[in-house]
């Protein structure tokens, strides 16, 4: 199969030109001017815009969590995430404590394999670290291109490891040219708040909140990158959400270390007023939580200091029946909210639109730097010769309302109802095929590929 995309302004992280591309099996082979290969599909992209395909690197698809799972399958969420322009996601594995990483691993392979329709790849989530769970760690960087090593510095008893074993786990992931990414969240001051709260009866969405207080997450952050500056260990923090702990990553910077940064659309556009709307509160019940508008402009700033270099989404939703598993308590909310599909439009809309962040910028940040970081790029993440032809066309004129009547994801309400866009995918290609074309999806179940990994980039 080979494509022809004529006229369109194709946007890298570092350029921005008018120009043919030609894709021939998987790959760009011809990046030009008025290129003359005969092609057996040409795409007029006059007026359009032409990006590399997105890359989320934080979504949970069929996860199980608080006695039930998330609502996407590999199906259904990798199907949403073409039709937003994403055309790779790396979900996380989930260790169960007293079993091995491969024990996890399997699991995950059978929710993916032959199911996905976009590509993708895992992090493992270390739950319970030992002497055998660290060879398995460096086989997993070696044999299985896994290089990315989730930890939860919260949820006791379930996910959460100590500091100490944090520790031992950086050394032996610096020495193998891993990665570790953290949930930092103070989960002892959480549980106590949560705790306190419930025995005074405020059991309300809002109470989610207000049991995260931003000093949670900012010492969290400060702790963590204390522990990789004291290892050596590249670091990344996901789904960051307010200015302290972003302070605490710019304070790291004053002893010239690096910590890679990951927030989410939802932290860029929404804030904490939501819970206000009693239990429809719970839309948003994810964690860490919704903040203030405050924290939405430090975040911001952040990524245009170069401080921040990844909006992914924290993918995790469920259906209206399973949050009301928690309409009289809100610590029994499974936490997470629809987002898949709308990334790459929204974060158009309210930042490339609004000036706060630049063209060029906001290839970056969907998926330039997660391909480097993720050890992908440049098979992933660029517009190159050789890159896989994984390609966004985009129309950055068109006027779209997201609604949950015509969303893709497998969730009965949208967490943006009536939000209106400009600017909207029109066309992807997943590897050299058509993806998305005319709001259809024209690939099947199964298409999408295991990506492996190589070794982490220290910079981006």
């Amino acid at each position: 199969m080979s494509i022809l995309i004529k006229n369109g302004r194709v946007v890298t992280a570092e350029s921005d030109f008018i120009a043919d591309i030609y894709t021939e099996g998987e790959q760009i082979v011809a990046i030009g001017k008025d290129l003359s290969y005969k092609a057996d599909k040409v795409i007029d992209a006059t007026g359009k815009l032409v990006f590399p395909g997105g890359i989320d690197p934080h979504v949970h698809l069929d996860m199980p969590f608080m006695g039930t799972s998330s609502s996407d399958d590999y199906t259904t969420g990798t199907r949403a995430a073409l039709h937003g322009g994403t055309t790779m996601v790396i979900d996380f594995i989930l260790q169960t404590q007293g079993k091995s990483l491969y024990d996890a691993l399997r699991t995950w392979q059978q929710k993916s394999q032959g199911k996905a329709i976009g590509d993708y790849s895992y992090h493992m989530a270390v739950t319970d670290f030992n002497d055998d769970v660290a060879k398995e760690v460096v086989q997993m960087i070696e044999d299985e291109g896994i290089i990315s090593f989730k930890t939860f510095m919260a949820y006791k008893g379930a996910l959460m490891i100590d500091d100490g074993q944090m520790v031992q786990l950086m050394k032996v992931v610096k020495e193998n040219g891993g990665l570790v990414t953290v949930h930092a969240t103070n989960g002892d001051m959480i549980d106590s708040l949560i705790a306190k709260h419930r025995s005074e009866g405020k059991l309300s969405p809002l109470y989610h909140y207000l049991s995260q207080p931003e000093v949670t997450e900012a010492e969290a952050s400060g702790r963590f990158a204390d522990m990789l500056h004291y290892t050596g260990c590249p670091g990344y923090i996901v789904h960051m959400t307010c200015e302290g702990a972003l302070n605490a990553v710019r304070n790291a910077t004053r002893r010239n270390q690096k910590v890679f940064v990951e927030t989410c659309t939802q932290y860029l556009v929404l804030d904490a007023s939501l819970y206000e709307k009693d239990f429809e509160g719970a839309k948003w019940v994810m964690s860490p939580p919704l903040r203030e508008k405050k924290d939405q402009t430090a975040l911001w700033s952040g990524i245009n200091q170069g401080l921040v270099q990844v909006v992914g989404t924290d993918h995790c939703p469920f259906k209206w029946e399973q949050k009301l598993m928690g309409k009289d308590d809100f610590s029994k909310i499974p936490n997470g909210h629809p987002a898949i599909e709308h990334r790459m439009e929204l974060l158009f809309t309210e930042g490339v639109n609004t000036g706060k962040i630049s063209l060029n910028k906001y290839v970056e940040v969907t998926s330039t730097n997660a391909a480097k970081i993720f050890g992908m790029f440049p098979k992933k993440g660029t517009i190159a010769i050789g890159a896989d032809a994984d390609l966004v066309i985009f129309d950055p004129n068109k006027k779209h309302t997201i609604s949950v009547d015509t969303h893709h994801m497998n969730v009965d309400y949208s967490a943006y109802e009536g939000w209106e866009l400009t600017g909207k995918t029109e066309t992807v290609l997943l590897r050299g095929k058509v993806a998305i074309e005319g709001e259809k999806c024209l690939l099947e179940a199964g298409y999408g590929q295991f990506v492996k990994r190589g070794k982490t980039s220290l910079v981006v």
